[in-house]
């Protein structure tokens, strides 16, 4: 059951922490429940259904719901509890499973969520069945192509949440903003290279784009939007929201290089074997010394990045003092983040809650 607390009030102690798992649980289960639903409507019956009325719930029922909690949170800004509000916010979570079938398709990633990629999982299929033609290419399509009715269900999720037009209406331009955002950003990132490193500020760029205000800035102002907070809370969410983004996106990147495999579920130093130049490859670069810097030129030209290459990057990053100084970077980002709350317009126990989320931004292990 749902916490109630009206705007302005403050819970009992420990009590933001638990909220927020019930937002995210509840959020969870509105998601899975609409595309379980949507699936059995469009598949029941039909051959192309067979896996998919399986694999594409199961695929939602493994999210974290980070973004709907950010962007539930961003309503309460300025109105209290609402089951329509919730539905609403769960609409990210079915964005972001778009983004995640399509970016895997094309990183190639193996696994997401502790199992097969949906493409991998399609590709399968195809071989089981037979079939002529590529089973990897099959595979690829098939996920690019559920990605694309995540995207559909996500919008329509939204606008059957139970809100009022006039409400959505406010929603609508952050709503696009952020799914253009995304796009533009992704295929930043498609063109981000290890052997051509950006600079500082054009890496940032495109971890803003297609990370940092998609995870947390926009949802939060989404939220906000929807409930038809003032300008004020508007931007502080947004400053907060900014700072926190890095924050995150500085953490998912040290993860990539440095993070357990058996807690991640991801190949270790997977960012490395994809050359992706991420913010701890970019600082490594400019931190480097003169014989660093030959080194760094070698590890570039590796034709294949396997095992005994990630453990030579990690050590070379390690020597350059970027992991140290990235780990820095994301405490002051989550202070600067946290200052920009001001108790004046944020109601108590949303910036209790915008505090809980900084810390499983920037300190969790997967």
């Amino acid at each position: 059951m749902a916490v109630t607390m009206a705007a302005g009030v403050a819970p009992t102690e420990g009590a933001p922490a638990s909220w927020l798992d019930t937002v995210g649980e509840r959020c969870l289960a509105e998601a899975h429940g609409f595309v379980t639903a949507r699936a059995a409507e469009h598949f029941s019956g039909h051959r192309e259904g067979e896996l998919a009325e399986t694999v594409i719930p199961e695929f939602v029922a493994g999210g974290k719901c980070l973004r709907p909690m950010f962007a539930y949170v961003g309503w309460c800004c300025g109105r209290e509890e609402s089951g329509a509000a919730l539905r609403a916010a769960s609409s990210l979570e079915l964005l972001h499973c778009f983004a995640l079938a399509q970016d895997d398709v094309m990183d190639g990633s193996p696994v997401r969520r502790r199992r097969p990629s949906l493409h991998v999982r399609f590709a399968r299929w195809h071989a089981e069945q037979e079939w002529s033609g590529s089973a990897a290419r099959f595979g690829e399509s098939a996920a690019t192509l559920f990605g694309d009715l995540f995207l559909v269900w996500s919008e329509q999720l939204l606008r059957e949440s139970g809100l009022d037009q006039e409400t959505l209406a406010r929603g609508w331009p952050v709503y696009d903003l952020m799914r253009a955002e995304l796009a533009v950003g992704q295929l930043g990132d498609l063109v981000n290279d290890a052997r051509t490193l950006p600079s500082w500020d054009g890496l940032l760029d495109v971890l803003r784009r297609k990370s940092g205000n998609y995870t947390v800035r926009r949802p939060l102002e989404f939220g906000a939007a929807l409930a038809g907070c003032g300008q004020a809370v508007l931007a502080g969410l947004a400053e907060y929201g900014g700072l926190l983004g890095e924050a995150f996106q500085f953490r998912d990147d040290l993860l990539g290089v440095f993070g357990d495999p058996a807690i991640t579920g991801k190949p270790a130093g997977q960012d490395l074997r994809d050359r992706k130049a991420s913010s701890v490859v970019v600082l490594a670069a400019g931190m480097a010394d003169r014989r660093q810097r030959r080194e760094l030129a070698d590890l570039v030209e590796l034709t294949t990045v396997d095992d005994d290459g990630v453990s030579r990057w990690r050590e070379l990053i390690a020597a350059t003092g970027a992991r140290e100084r990235l780990g820095e970077l994301i405490r002051e980002h989550t202070e600067k983040a946290l200052a920009a709350i001001d108790p004046a317009v944020i109601p108590p126990h949303a910036a209790e809650s915008l505090a809980v989320l900084a810390s499983r931004c920037t300190e969790r292990d997967q």
